[in-house]
């Protein structure tokens, strides 16, 4: 009788530890696929451009919103033949996305409280950073309807996805594009990065 309840037991221990193998084997399978690109090596960036902007107009909620625009475009890669669209990567904008009211410019160039005021300054940055790039086609920008002084002359992109006002670029260069943003209350800076 003691023989066969250290047979039992034997069996036992051997059975769980052949489970435990099969289970293990199972699931290092089915993570193969997912697991497979963290092996591979990150690929190097080189900084092409850079511009900063002075934000002018540090009311709160339009450098909120600033920082939010900022971080919805931050890390975005633009690939080789691709082209990248302001609207598109920022999406909606509205109370419900997080942004606030600040001053924006209506059709006339007059002031008026509207969601995600700050968007232009951003979008004008940006624009401003991929003019220094040869090789990256400016495909749609618009002027504003006034001057705006966080750029010289002619250098700006209004946006405003309501209106069909969008800021569009294309990657014709060798590389694919990171696009890196951020801002302080202060000012914001664009640097663009290729991959390799």
């Amino acid at each position: 009788m003691k023989k066969f309840k250290t047979l039992f037991l034997i069996l036992c221990t051997c059975l769980f530890v052949l489970c435990g193998c099969s289970s293990s084997d199972n699931q290092n399978s089915s993570n193969a696929g997912k697991t497979s690109y963290s092996t591979s090596a990150p690929k190097k960036e080189t900084e092409i451009s850079s511009f900063t902007t002075d934000i002018l107009d540090q009311t709160p909620n339009r450098v909120d919103n600033i920082a939010l625009t900022c971080s919805k475009i931050n890390g975005i890669i633009v690939k080789q033949g691709e082209t990248f669209s302001f609207c598109n990567t920022v999406g909606k904008v509205s109370s419900d996305t997080g942004y606030k009211e600040a001053d924006v410019l209506d059709a006339e160039g007059k002031p008026f409280k509207g969601y995600g005021g700050g968007n232009c300054q951003v979008s004008s940055t940006l624009y401003n950073a991929v003019l220094e790039i040869q090789n990256l086609e400016i495909v749609e920008r618009h002027e504003h309807s006034k001057r705006v002084y966080y750029v010289e002359k002619d250098k700006d992109a209004a946006v405003d996805s309501s209106s069909n006002l969008d800021f569009k670029f294309k990657n014709n260069s060798e590389n694919d594009i990171k696009i890196y943003a951020s801002n302080t209350d202060k000012d914001i800076t664009i640097r663009l990065m290729k991959l390799e």
